[in-house]
């Protein structure tokens, strides 16, 4: 009896599970599930299921902790037991931007199918799903600010908690998420991530498109796999399921005749982030306007097309990344921007809506739109190949004076080792002048970032303290380092004001008392006085003006502060 009655009991449970509708399912596409909702959806399933589990994986802005899904066949769940069992590890990113909840509910379906056999979990397989990135974002429900946007009847927002676009923080950490997040990552050191998105730019008959992380970017042997074998796995096994999928397409402005370049992520984007740890990245972008069923579906079935081709290609997969691993360690240069090169393109077959132009009855004036009953089918040019614009060598190391906490604490959060000197150290080192550089007028993302950076590069013996911090260039995060410490990358920590105090002079002078230590400067001097006299004979402007006179020699006097405008982290070249 005792038998039976369990037997019963876990029929019901699986019954359940069978049954189990999200709340998208049960209003028919119309609705996004909230916060609440998708948490205990999750703890359902978990409760019933050997393949599941659920975990709070650290803090958010919003104050609630960040959970993991974790699906794995034989439902273990250590992901080092994962690499270990060459298994392909898929990390799935949800509701980055709240307002876009499309994978947030196809998560769930796809979950739940994959737990009741529906859809098959390869062996070779392991998934982890966030369920909610920017929980603060999807607290904040409305029905209004996604103005373009063509369903559901409630979403989140796009700021979180700090207002901040958790798309832009990977690299300067501005928020709790993107520090969990960090620990999710290298945790799982996942081979494929994906962020799921939704649009917002030109009209056009396609419901799915693709940011892929671009292959040039990527390098190595990886991103030469990615373009030529495993992403068109992707858009075949897509057209098979019925979706028509092409590359994004980002603004209304796009021009068919000239074609498109390429979407290029750098580090402070999701995909960017994740291809500085040689993982294959890709952000899935439903198109804004279709019905928001089918962009869920179509959402459902890219995700079951990645996990497909993983499961078929798991081999292949693993020995490329494997590869690409081994040759960023002994890489000896890193690009560190990007040019589109204009010569080479491949033709993709784009489906569009005649652009026209009529009067506005808001603005009174000419307006743009696409009208649909004129859709077109075309060849469009697509420009995929990226060629490198800035260069750097890679040093033997870096050294990072130990004031500088708050980038090392960032750097050993993602992965960085470090080795703090154990006595005082002289040690010759190259390091970079500020020379110029220009900042954002406006904040962005609680920044006002610098960029267009111009370096001159200086060669001292310096003293280093016992407990500054010595990097070494023989790491697996060698690539992230680069980017992050080289003063020119976009998405350095300089680039997002993490060393502007170098930037502000600290000592200064009284014209008066300096006129008389100029003046001898001068005389000890000759060829700061040549310097000055070479300097006014062609600047007739500085000549007459005697606070600018005072300003340079004082500048190039053994009086002016080294530190100003030096860039504190310094590089072991040999």
């Amino acid at each position: 009896m005792k038998f039976i009655i369990l037997v019963l009991i876990t029929m019901n449970i699986q019954l359940n599970i069978y049954c189990q509708l999200s709340p998208f399912e049960k209003a028919s596409g119309m609705e996004s599930a909230t916060y609440s909702e998708i948490v205990e959806w999750y703890k359902a399933l978990e409760k019933g299921s050997k393949i599941i589990s659920l975990r709070m994986m650290g803090e958010t802005d919003a104050g609630y902790p960040l959970h993991l899904v974790m699906l794995s066949s034989d439902g273990k769940f250590d992901p080092i037991k994962w690499h270990e069992q060459k298994k392909v590890v898929l990390l799935i990113n949800n509701g980055i931007h709240p307002g876009e909840p499309d994978g947030i509910d196809a998560s769930m379906m796809l979950v739940r199918d994959i737990d009741n056999k529906k859809i098959n979990l390869p062996p070779n397989v392991a998934l982890a799903f966030i369920p909610v990135y920017n929980i603060g974002g999807a607290l904040n429900r409305n029905s209004t600010t996604r103005v373009n946007q063509n369903g559901p009847k409630e979403y989140g927002f796009r700021g979180n908690s700090q207002n901040l676009d958790l798309n832009r923080d990977f690299t300067k950490n501005d928020s709790k998420e993107s520090r969990s997040f960090a620990e999710i990552f290298h945790l799982l050191d996942p081979d494929i991530f994906i962020d799921n998105h939704v649009s917002d730019g030109a009209d056009y008959q396609h419901t799915m498109t693709l940011i892929t992380t671009q292959y040039d970017k990527l390098g190595n042997s990886l991103g030469d796999y990615l373009r030529d074998s495993f992403e068109p796995k992707i858009y075949t096994g897509m057209s098979d399921k019925g979706w028509e999928m092409i590359p994004y397409m980002s603004f209304e402005s796009f021009d068919v005749e000239k074609g498109m370049p390429m979407f290029i992520e750098s580090p402070r984007y999701s995909t960017g982030y994740a291809a500085l740890f040689n993982t294959m990245g890709f952000m899935p972008e439903t198109h804004m306007l279709k019905p928001y069923k089918e962009r869920v579906r179509s959402a459902y079935d890219l995700m079951l097309t990645f996990i497909e081709e993983a499961g078929k290609n798991a081999g292949e997969i693993i020995k490329q990344r494997t590869l690409s691993k081994k040759q960023a360690l002994i890489q000896t240069s890193f690009p560190l921007s990007w040019k589109t090169d204009t010569v080479k393109s491949k033709e993709i077959t784009f489906k569009g809506y005649q652009k026209k132009f009529t009067k506005s009855e808001a603005t009174g004036l000419q307006k743009m739109y696409f009208d649909k009953q004129q859709p077109f089918t075309t060849r469009l040019k697509f420009f995929n190949t990226y060629n490198p614009r800035e260069i750097v060598q890679k040093p033997r190391a870096y050294i990072i004076p130990q004031g500088w906490h708050s980038v090392i604490d960032l750097m050993k959060l993602n992965g960085v080792k470090s080795l703090p000197f154990k006595k005082d150290t002289i040690i010759k080192v190259s390091g970079y002048r500020i020379d110029n550089y220009k900042s954002f007028t406006l904040p962005y993302e609680k920044h006002h970032k610098n960029y267009a950076v111009k370096v001159s590069i200086t060669t001292e013996d310096k003293l280093f303290l016992k407990g500054d911090h010595l990097i070494m260039l023989d790491q697996p995060s060698n690539r992230y380092i680069i980017e992050m410490l080289e003063p020119t990358g976009d998405d350095s920590f300089f680039a997002w004001n993490f060393f502007d105090g170098i930037l502000q002079q600290k000592e200064g002078y009284s014209d008066y008392r300096w006129e008389e230590l100029a003046a001898d400067e001068l005389k000890k001097n000759p060829g700061l006085n040549q310097l000055l006299e070479s300097k006014k004979a062609t600047d007739p402007a500085f000549a007459s003006n005697s606070s600018a006179i005072l300003d340079f020699i004082y500048k190039n006097s053994t009086y002016y502060e080294r530190a100003h405008m030096m860039y504190p982290v310094f590089r072991l070249e040999k």
